[in-house]
C-alpha cells in the first residue's frame, strides 16, 4: 500500500496559465517539477533532491545537486520563458517540502500564490507537472488535470483524481497542486506521492490515481520569510542618520518600474545608497544597499537631490559645515562625479540655514529649483539650479517668528498642483502642507495633515519620494527617535493616511 514518489500528470497538454510552473533537472539523473512562488524561489518536493527517493525525504540546507529549472515554458520545444539554475535549497523539517533559489529573477512570469484561506476537503485544485503521461515516457508539454482534496492532514492532504483519466505520474514530484480563486492561482500543496494508475510503465494492475501532496496553504509565513526580497534597511543604527535624500539614483524615472533610492549619510562620515525596488509593495520599498567610497559626509549639514541636468538621473547638493555649498552632477552605487561649487565657504550660510530641499517650483518638468529656509523663519527659492547655481533667489517670505517653529521640511507632490507642495513638521508635533508652493504663490494654501501633539512631534527626519506607485513623490518616510522608520504612502491633502512600520 506504499505509494511510489508521484512524478507528472496525465491530462490535458499547454496551458499558459499555469507558467509558473517549472520543470527541473537534477544533475542530469532525474526529472521533477515545481512551482514559481516568488521571483527568485520555487517551491517543490525535497524528495526530489535524495539519492533514493522512495525513502525519507529529507535533505540537509544548502546547495545541494546541480540543478537546471525551466520557468514558464508550456512547451518545451519553443524558446519562451526562463532558464535559471538553483543556488540554495531550504528545506522544510516536517514535510517534503523545500524551497529552491535561483541564480536569476525570474521576471516575465507571474508567480503562483500563496493562499489567503487555509484548504478545506472537498476542493476542487488544478494539478500540473511535465512528467510521464499515459503514452509519453518524456513528454515535451506540460499537462495539467483537475482534482480534489480529501484526507486532510497536518503536513499532507490527498487528491483523488476529478477529471476521466487522469493520474499524477513519474516526473513530476513536487509540481504544484493549486486552486483557481476567481482568476487568482493559490499553490495548496506540492506533489509528493502517488499511486500511478495508468501512467505509462506502471503495472496494469494499479488501477488507483489518489496521490498524497506536501501541504503549503498552513506555512504561507514560514514560506514568505524564507522568500521575501532583502531587507536592506535592517540591521543599520537609524539613530545615527544624519541626512535622508530620496532620488532617482541608481535608474528609473516617474512612471517606471523602478522606485525611488534613498541616499543616507550617517554620524561618521560615511554614505549609503538604498537602491529603490521594482515592486509595489510598501513594506520592501528597497532591494539592496550600496556603500558608497569616502568618509567626507561627516561635513555635510544639510543635503538635497535633484535632476540638475536633465539627464534623466539625479545629483545633490550639499552645504558643508563651512558654509560651502557644491552639487553633484550624478551620483549612483560607484560613488559620485562632477562636483562643482555653487558658493564658497560662509559664516553666515554655515551658521543661519536650517534646512535645505529640493522640488519642481518653477514652471519647468525638473526637480531642480533650492528652497531654504533660514534661521530667522524667512525662507528663500534658488530656481534651476543646475543651470544658474545660486544666483537667482527669490524671497519667499521674510523673517517670520512663527515659522521658527518649524522643525523639518521635505518637498513633494501630494496634491496635483502645477509646482510641488511643501510639507512642515512643527514642534507642537502638527504637520502642514503648502500646495503648489513657487516664486508668484509662497505658503498661501496651508493644509492641516497632522495634529497638535501627534506622534510626528517624535519624528528625527521627513523625506518626500515615490517608493510605492512611482508616478509622483507622494510617499513620506520618517525617521524616529528611537531609530525606528516608517512609511506614510499615497499622502494628499486629505493627510497622511495609513502608517507601514518598516522597523519596529
Amino acid at each position: 500500500m506504499t505509494a511510489a514518489p508521484a512524478h507528472a500528470v496525465v491530462g490535458q497538454p499547454v496551458n499558459d496559465s499555469f507558467a509558473f510552473t517549472a520543470k527541473l533537472d537534477i544533475a542530469g539523473e532525474r526529472s521533477c517539477s515545481a512551482a514559481l512562488i516568488a521571483p527568485q524561489w520555487l517551491a517543490t518536493a525535497a524528495s526530489c533532491f535524495t539519492d533514493n527517493p522512495g525513502q525519507s525525504p529529507k535533505l540537509p540546507e544548502g546547495a545541494g545537486k546541480a540543478v537546471t529549472a525551466i520557468i514558464g515554458r508550456p512547451d518545451l520545444t519553443h524558446d519562451a520563458g526562463t532558464t535559471a539554475n538553483v543556488i540554495e535549497l531550504v528545506p522544510r523539517e516536517d514535510r517534503d517540502l523545500v524551497l529552491a533559489k535561483l541564480d536569476k529573477t525570474v521576471t516575465n512570469i507571474t508567480p503562483a500564490n500563496l493562499p489567503a484561506n487555509t484548504l478545506l476537503e472537498g476542493q476542487d485544485v488544478w494539478v500540473s507537472g511535465y512528467g510521464r503521461t499515459k503514452d509519453e515516457w518524456v513528454p515535451d508539454k506540460l499537462h495539467y488535470a483537475k482534482f480534489t482534496t480529501n484526507a486532510l492532514k497536518t503536513t499532507t492532504v490527498g487528491l483523488t483524481a476529478k477529471t476521466d483519466g487522469a493520474a499524477i505520474c513519474q516526473g513530476d514530484t513536487g509540481g504544484p497542486a493549486f486552486r483557481d480563486v476567481g482568476g487568482r492561482f493559490e499553490l495548496i500543496g506540492v506533489n509528493s506521492r502517488s499511486w500511478q494508475g495508468g501512467c505509462q510503465g506502471t503495472d496494469a494492475k494499479e488501477t488507483r490515481t489518489n496521490a498524497i501532496n506536501a501541504r503549503t496553504d498552513d506555512i504561507t509565513t514560514w514560506i514568505q520569510s524564507v522568500t521575501a526580497p532583502p531587507q536592506p534597511l535592517r540591521g543599520k543604527d537609524w539613530k545615527k542618520a544624519t541626512n535622508l535624500v530620496p532620488g532617482y539614483f541608481t535608474g528609473g524615472s516617474p512612471g517606471n518600474n523602478r522606485r525611488m533610492d534613498l541616499f543616507v549619510t550617517w554620524e561618521d562620515g560615511t554614505a549609503s545608497l538604498f537602491q529603490g525596488a521594482d515592486s509595489k509593495n510598501p513594506q520592501n520599498p528597497f532591494t539592496a544597499e550600496h556603500k558608497l567610497p569616502g568618509k567626507s559626509w561627516f561635513y555635510a549639514k544639510s543635503v538635497a537631490a535633484g535632476n540638475f541636468t536633465g539627464s534623466g538621473t539625479d545629483g545633490l547638493v550639499v552645504r558643508w559645515k563651512t558654509g560651502q555649498v557644491t552639487s553633484f552632477a550624478h551620483v549612483d552605487q560607484n560613488g559620485f562625479s562632477k562636483e562643482e561649487e555653487l558658493k564658497p565657504a560662509s559664516a553666515w550660510w554655515a551658521d543661519n540655514v536650517m534646512e535645505m530641499t529640493v522640488g519642481r517650483y518653477t514652471g519647468n518638468a525638473q526637480r531642480d529649483d533650492l528652497l531654504i529656509r533660514w534661521k530667522d523663519g524667512s525662507f528663500a527659492l534658488h530656481t534651476d539650479i543646475g543651470a544658474n547655481g545660486l544666483k537667482r533667489e527669490v524671497q519667499l517670505m521674510k523673517a517670520n517668528s512663527a515659522a521658527t517653529s518649524i522643525v523639518q521640511m521635505t518637498s513633494g507632490e501630494f496634491t496635483g498642483k502645477e509646482t510641488a507642495d511643501l510639507l512642515v513638521r512643527w514642534k507642537n508635533g502638527s504637520a502642514s502642507i503648502y500646495r503648489g508652493v513657487s516664486a508668484t504663490k509662497p505658503f498661501e494654501d496651508e493644509l492641516k495633515v497632522r495634529p497638535e501633539t501627534s506622534a510626528w512631534r517624535f519624528t528625527q527626519g521627513l523625506a518626500a519620494g515615490a517608493f510605492v506607485d512611482n508616478t509622483r513623490p507622494d510617499d513620506v518616510l520618517v525617521r524616529w527617535e528611537d531609530g525606528n522608520l516608517s512609511l506614510y504612502p499615497t499622502v494628499d491633502a486629505s493627510g497622511t493616511h495609513a502608517e507601514v512600520e518598516l522597523l519596529k
